[in-house]
């Protein structure tokens, strides 16, 4: 079984394996799965937006005639040079068309497949996972050492340093996709230019104001029983643009956050010093939301919700036309419970 983690994902990215030309990449943060998918394929093919060298594919309509990927990567370019095919996987199967191709000698043409949270036993999961040929990636919203490090590579390309609370604020404003993440900090060091220095002032008036406005105040409007102000700023997202399913990975990270939370507030640990000393670091406008929501939920009601949310995730995955739907009906549940005791 072939499922790439921690420095062997960097490894293979940095130089693929030309003898596994199938990568699969999957997981809830779809900006990363996107990044990558970039990368790959601007290493595989001269020419990106050649149609005849990149080829893109529709995994819900390639289900119906899985033979059509085996032709796909067997055909050879008019003109000669490497292929390359990208496929964005949908709720509908094409793994047998994968077990077909993990069988056939593939000659310069690298297969990206990008798809959301896919469990263990998924068919294209399974199939790329147990293929010589294949690769499986999995992309999860980055930690505190891969927002660090994301941070340092765009600072360091903008010629800027970072004051230690500005970089604390920072980090707990990023995270759940990479690619809102970079861009955020992007337009970070754009208005940071020529200072030389990025201060927490910086931080608070173009990182924090974004995020907040998209995601923290319907998370933070959930756990804390307030289905008004979650059904406010999730229509504010909807008209940003922002996809459902990042408002989602950050209602679960709270909830893994405030489960741990509570588990150590319950062992005799004062909840201000928790705040105070976990991470993510709240911004101190969110204290209070979090406090209420310490107090709302016990430990066993956010294993609970924990559950909840990962049946959201998946569903959401399944029936992408109604993301939107399932993710405020799942937080609305939560905010409209929040006060329930037992």
């Amino acid at each position: 079984m072939v499922a790439l983690r921690g420095r062997d994902i960097d490894t293979f990215l940095a130089r693929p394996d030309p003898g596994r030309p199938i990568i699969l990449l999957y997981g809830p943060d779809a900006g990363l799965v996107r990044e990558r998918a970039d990368a790959l394929l601007a290493s595989a093919v001269d020419d990106p937006d050649d149609p005849f060298s990149l080829v893109r594919l529709d995994g819900d309509e390639l289900s119906a005639e899985p033979s059509r990927l085996i032709d796909e990567a067997m055909t050879v370019p008019l003109f000669g040079g490497r292929r390359a095919i990208r496929i964005r996987a949908g709720a509908r199967s094409f793994a047998s068309g994968i077990d077909t191709l993990a069988d056939t000698a593939i000659k310069d043409c690298r297969i990206v497949i990008e798809a959301g949270e896919l469990r263990a036993e998924n068919p294209l999961r399974k199939a790329c996972e147990r293929a010589k040929t294949a690769v499986a990636i999995a992309c999860y919203p980055d930690g505190e050492r891969d927002l660090a490090k994301l941070i340092d590579d765009e600072l360091r390309i903008a010629n800027l340093r970072i004051a230690a609370d500005a970089r604390a604020s920072l980090t707990a404003l990023l995270g759940g996709d990479r690619q809102a993440s970079r861009n955020e900090l992007r337009k970070l060091t754009l208005y940071a230019h020529g200072k030389g220095e990025v201060t927490l002032d910086d931080v608070m008036a173009i990182v924090a104001d974004a995020s907040e406005l998209k995601i923290d105040p319907i998370v933070d409007g959930a756990f804390a029983g307030k289905p008004e102000l979650v059904e406010t700023e999730f229509a504010k997202a909807m008209v940003a643009g922002t996809y459902p399913g990042v408002i989602i990975s950050a209602a679960q990270r709270q909830a893994a956050w405030l489960h741990k939370t509570a588990l150590a507030a319950a062992e005799g640990t004062p909840v201000s010093t928790l705040l105070d000393s976990g991470f993510p670091r709240l911004h101190f406008s969110r204290k209070a939301n979090v406090e209420t929501a310490l107090r709302y939920f016990s430990v066993a009601r956010l294993a609970s919700i924990i559950e909840v949310l990962a049946t959201a995730a998946l569903d959401m995955r399944k029936q992408a036309p109604l993301a939107a739907v399932i993710a405020q009906r799942t937080l609305l549940t939560i905010a409209v419970n929040a006060r329930r005791r037992g």
